[in-house]
This record gives structure tokens, sequence and C-alpha cells, in this order.
């Protein structure tokens, strides 16, 4: 005869360092899934005392008396529920990234990580020594496994368990979002849970922290590598989950509810609406600012900012010059009109000429170039940052991820600010974004972000009729450049015998490693690939380095 035993996953968002409000979560969430879930297990993220990734809040001297209270407070409330979750566990002077199941006030057992990651974003060896041995307890008459996080993406942990006579197993996650992971996740769980001839319950963090989004999406899968649950994904929670144990111990998942899938576009505009909802609210500001030009980058960031934050906790600034068109006048009115946000406009005619007039005798003599071109940027970025120090408002910067690859951006200019909204986000991707947000994101479609801003060709307007093609190859081609380069690490060959003119290659990538300087002073923003700039791609400013193979 079969039982029943009733997991709760805690699907939860945590704050970095917050051990207190960490704590206090924790265990709200364990009464909650004891009273209300009926629940006899519950299941919180990898580190989830600390939030992660802590980073070198592990180095601080004080973290093993907190992490210690922490875990007393948790099991003086001798809670009669099982709670599973990760702490990091100081032992003899060294630190392990571990899970702890404890129930009825007792430490049942301490599972200590083996496989650390040390790529993209990821550096746990740094703080980290890994663990070597499985952790099996004899629950409700079966034998369950636990383990965390990168452990299942390697093959020796699994089979560690299997070997031990494991017929369940619990794996505790902080893995952040990029584009296609679900489904990355989804087929190497298929492949463990087939190896190991076991069920896995998959309980994933979600949640912004600085540049990386962690976005739930915790799983159930069977035996036979099929997902019989699956939890919507960016939206916090406790889940139910019904396991079911017959006499030999052998466990199964009836089918229970599983979240629609969401399309990449969908995956990547709730990763970006998240990022900037918890950037915002963690690092308590008041709210957001922004220059709206009148161009589809500062649209779709706009647009991003009200749904993460609400229309009245978002300001946008129109800065005209006098290469400013109407169309963009009329657009950025438009825009924040249907959108209800607070709307300036702030000419900087006279403040440019202020500039000028300064520097006459510094410009005498010397011809008209971009210089002049970046004095307008650097100006709107004086006003937003005097915005944003008077209202505690935190400035959002609109360039993508093309522009700032190739340095079409200006220091101190439209990069001054705390939060690139699109970092992570190619010209391409935006267009598609754009029209996502207005035909699909809502229940009915909303035309928040004006067609003619879609529609018109792009342009910094920061000179008589410019538009970006004048001095970027077409953004379909260059985007793609930028890929292979960037994200793939293809040389200059190898990217020009994918049948792209050789000059241009040597070209855009020229432009990729000059402006390495520039991304090293520029805001953080949501991490969407699986190598956007910052902590992913680590490259040298200082370097020879030349182009070919």
């Amino acid at each position: 005869m079969k039982q029943q035993y009733n997991i709760a996953l805690a699907q939860l968002n945590f704050v970095v360092g917050d051990i207190e409000g960490n704590t206090k979560l924790i265990l709200a969430n364990a009464q909650q899934a004891q009273s209300e879930l009926q629940a006899d297990m519950v299941v919180f993220p990898e580190l989830a005392i600390t939030g992660y990734p802590p980073e070198d809040l592990l180095l601080r001297p004080s973290l093993e008396l907190r992490v210690e209270q922490a875990m007393a407070q948790i099991a003086a409330a001798e809670l009669a529920i099982t709670i599973v979750l990760g702490f990091p566990e100081s032992d003899e002077g060294m630190l392990y990234n571990s899970l702890a199941v404890i129930q009825g006030g007792k430490l049942l057992a301490v599972y200590r990580k083996q496989s650390l990651p040390n790529y993209q974003v990821f550096d746990e060896r740094r703080y980290f020594e890994s663990g070597h041995e499985p952790c099996l307890l004899d629950i409700a008459g079966t034998r369950m496994a636990f383990t965390v996080c990168e452990d299942m993406w390697e093959p020796g942990p699994v089979a560690q368990a299997r070997e031990a006579g494991a017929r369940l197993m619990i794996n505790i996650n902080a893995s952040p979002f990029h584009t296609d992971k679900l489904l990355q996740r989804q087929h190497l769980l298929k492949r463990r849970a087939e190896e190991g001839g076991f069920p896995i319950v998959y309980l994933n963090l979600v949640g912004g922290q600085d540049e990386l989004v962690f976005d739930g999406a915790s799983m159930a899968i069977s035996k036979e590598g099929d997902c019989r649950f699956l939890a919507p994904s960016y939206t916090e929670g406790l889940y139910a989950l019904t396991l079911d144990i017959d006499e030999q111990g052998l466990c199964e998942f009836s089918l229970q509810e599983r979240a629609p899938g969401l399309s990449r576009e969908a995956q990547v505009y709730q990763a970006l609406v998240m990022g900037v909802r918890d950037y915002v609210n963690k690092n308590g500001f008041k709210g957001v600012v922004l220059g709206l030009s009148g161009g589809i980058d500062s649209a779709l960031t706009l647009a991003v900012a009200v749904d993460a934050l609400g229309s009245d906790r978002v300001e946008a600034v129109m800065m005209p010059f006098a290469f400013t068109s109407q169309l963009s006048l009329e657009v950025a009115q438009e825009q924040a009109k249907t959108l209800g946000v607070t709307y300036q406009v702030i000419a900087i005619n006279e403040i440019y000429d202020a500039f000028m007039a300064a520097l006459s005798t510094e410009f005498a003599g010397l011809p008209a170039d971009v210089s002049e071109q970046n004095i307008q940027a650097r100006a709107r970025g004086v006003l937003l940052m005097a915005i944003s120090n008077k209202k505690g408002l935190l400035v959002l910067t609109t360039g993508n991820k093309s522009e700032i690859a190739v340095g079409y951006s200006t220091l101190y200019g439209d990069m001054a600010g705390g939060f690139d909204v699109l970092k992570d986000v190619s010209k391409t991707l935006v267009y598609q974004l754009a029209n996502y947000r207005n035909t699909e994101y809502m229940p009915e479609p909303t035309e928040v972000i004006p067609q003619r801003v879609i529609d018109r060709p792009p342009s910094a307007e920061l000179a008589p009729d410019q538009v970006d093609q004048d001095s970027l190859p077409p953004y379909d081609r260059l985007d793609r450049i930028l890929e292979l380069y960037v994200e793939q690490d293809c040389s200059a060959e190898t990217i020009i015998a994918k049948g792209f003119a050789a000059d241009e290659v040597k070209r855009v990538l020229r432009l990729v490693d000059l402006n390495e300087y520039k991304r090293r002073q520029s805001p953080i923003g949501v991490r969407l690939t699986q190598r956007g700039f910052g902590r992913d791609r680590r490259y040298p400013i200082t370097n020879a380095w030349p182009l070919g193979k």
C-alpha cells in the first residue's frame, strides 16, 4: 500500500547578507508549509541563510558566528516538519557550501557540496572546500539522498547516491537564468534521473542579485525523466508536491501542476523586470529616473521600469538639443503619457553653450569632431545624476549590448548611471522585446511603445541627420558578428569563414577590443546570455593580442 509524503518547495527571494531576515523568512515559510500545506518536508534553496552569491561576505570574520546563531534559531523552533536548507558551514578553518536537514530541533544530517563551479559567473573555489561523501537519510520508509546545485551537472554525486541505495534525490539550487536555461536543466535532470533510477526534486532560488537573475522554475522529475511538476518562473511562493512511496520504498510523483512554458521573449522580458525590481528595492532606492530620447532603447527601458516598479516610481526626462527631431519630442511625450510616469522636458542648449564657452581656449583652432557630440551626452548625464542625488532615484542607463560592445556610447554621458537594463540585450533583441511588450505581455495588446519608435531608423541624434548605420554595420550583421566573437569566442578567421566580409569583421572586433576600458566603467545590468559583459567576460584592458586565428 502506498503512502503519501508531502513536500513543500520554498521557491523564495532571499537578500544577500541579511542573515537575520533570511532566517525569519525560512522559519515563517516552514511554519506555513507545516500548518497550511500539511507538508512533511520543506525545501529551501542553496545558501538560503546568506543569500546567493554572498561573494566576499564569506570572508568576514563574523560569518561563522552569525550563521551558527541563525542555525540555532531554526533548530530552537523545534518544528515537526523536516527542513532542508543551504548554509555556509565552517569546520576546522575550512568553509563548505553545505545542506542541512533539521527536524524537531535536531540536526539530522549535513551534506557538503562536492562539485564547485568555477566558470562563467561562478567562483566558488575561491571560498569553499569540496565535500566528498554522499548524504542519505531513511525518511518515511524510503531512502532520500541530498545534493546541492552543481552536483547535478557532474555524474559522480548521482552515481554515489545510487550505489548507496537512494530512492529519491533532493537537489537545492541557486541557478541563475540565461536564455534557454530551463530547457538545459530539464534535459540534465532527465539524464540524471535515468542514471540514478530515482525521481529528483529540484528546488531553485528566485529573485535578482546585482546582475544575476534567478528564475525559480523548481520541478519534480520522475525516474523515467519526465517532468511531473513545474513551478512558475519568476514567481515567489510555496508549492505543494505529493510523493507516493510504496512498501518497498520506491517513490514516484503523479502528474501535478505544470506551469506553462514561456517564449524566449517572455523569459527575457520577465528577467529584466525582476532584475530591475530587486536591484532598486533591495538597495533602497525610492524609484528610478532615465533619459527618454524618443528612441527604441529608452522606450523599452521605460516600459520595463514601469512594469517592475509602477508608474509612480518612475521619472522620464526628455533633454532636447538642436539636433533632436520633432518626432522624438512627440513620441517621448506620447509614451510618458501612456505609461503615466512623471515627465519633464529640460533643454540642454544653454548648458551646451556654457561648456563650449568654457572650452573655447582649449578648442581654439581645432576642427569640430565627436568631442562636441560627447558634450551633449555628458550634459544630459549631469542632469540625470543631479535629479538622482536630489530625489534619491536610481539612474537607469539605456545602452544595449550591441552599442556597448563597440563603444557606441559616451563615458560620463549616456553611460552615467547605476543600472543598465539592456546591457546584455542585443539591438536585434531590443526590437523583438518591444514588439513582445506591445502585443503579448498583457492579456490585451497595449501599445506602450509607440509604433513610430519601433519603425524609425535608430539614431543618437548628436549630429544633423545622423543614423546609427552611418558608422556601424546593419544590426542584423553586427549582432551576429558580436555573438560569435563575444559569446562564442570565435576568432576573426572563423567569423570571416562564415561568410562575413573580412574588413567588416576586423573593424568590429577591433572596436570591441578597444572599448574594454569603457565597459569596465559602465553600470551593471541584467545578465541574459552565457557571456554577458562583466562577471562572464574578463579581458584585460591593456593587451596586444592580434586579431586572427
